[in-house]
């Protein structure tokens, strides 16, 4: 059984987040539990959907237990 990834470009990940791109590399290079982009090719490069979905949850999660 294979598994199919949903990869998105850096502005559309920026865009599913609501936050800026250049917010969104920020994450990427200083938050060590932020989802890693992945470069298919020299001028392409995405960040996995489920990645960013598996992320906003714990975000979401951790937030909940500390209100």
């Amino acid at each position: 059984m294979s598994v199919s990834y949903k990869g998105l470009r850096p502005s559309k990940a920026a865009e599913k987040l609501d936050i800026g791109l250049s917010s969104l590399w920020a994450k990427a290079k200083s938050d060590p539990d932020f989802p890693k982009p992945v470069k298919l090719s020299p001028g392409t490069t995405v960040f996995l959907e489920h990645e960013l979905d598996a992320w906003m949850e714990r975000r979401a999660a951790h937030s909940r237990v500390m209100a």
